[in-house]
């Protein structure tokens, strides 16, 4: 197997492939045990079962040497039996340790992105205050509680107030917009394209103005 190489230098890595592979064997041995044994509940002597009879000869209603070469499958069978399940037993450990590390990896990577994101997004302007179904807003994947970091050629540098959105919307209609917004404390763009629909307005949405 390939996780065998990478143990002798101490960077062992496994994964699950590798431990059904090692799940495998252990069913083919036990497999072959069983078939052993079957050989010898057919000859009715089990594995201590006498192979002379009482005068010391080799038994004449039972093949000598099957058994015993089926008792000496089976005891080197569940040698290797033995050795296998501890092999498993210690690949779910290193699985298990580096699924653990790979989880521990991600959180901290997530918070350190989090951390620079929160650091490095603009301040909103504006928060949608509202989302109408079906209209142009909501086709664009716009959200109640999205707050506004740009918005076309509007951004947290030029923008004055909600007029600037409006005077953008108005001349824009059937043209799509880049617009971002800060959800959940990450930032998400989306294209808003403004148009006619069933409601009122181009967008379908409310905003209001932040402080």
């Amino acid at each position: 197997m390939k996780m065998t190489e990478e143990n002798n230098d101490g960077n062992s890595t496994i994964t699950m492939e590798d431990v059904q592979s090692l799940i495998k064997k252990k069913d083919t041995i036990e497999e072959q045990i069983k078939a052993y044994y079957d050989v010898l509940e057919d000859q009715e002597v089990g594995m201590e079962g006498p192979l002379v009879d009482a005068e010391g000869f080799p038994r004449a209603d039972v093949n000598v040497y099957q058994i015993r070469t089926a008792r000496h499958s089976i005891s080197c069978l569940q040698n290797d039996h033995k050795a296998i399940m501890v092999e498993i037993e210690e690949a779910l450990h290193r699985l298990h340790a580096l699924e653990k590390a790979k989880r521990e990896q991600d959180q901290a990577e997530s918070q350190t992105e989090s951390m620079e994101q929160e650091v490095t997004l603009p301040s909103p302007f504006a928060r949608v205050d509202a989302v109408s179904q079906g209209s142009p807003a909501c086709q664009a994947g716009l959200r109640i509680s999205d707050e506004i970091i740009a918005f076309g050629s509007i951004n947290t540098g030029n923008f004055q107030n909600l007029q600037n959105i409006a005077s953008v919307v108005q001349h824009s209609e059937g043209k799509p917009l880049n617009v971002t917004v800060i959800r959940n404390g990450q930032k998400t763009q989306m294209g808003l394209t403004p148009q006619r629909w069933s409601g009122r307005g181009l967008l379908g949405s409310v905003s209001y103005l932040l402080s």
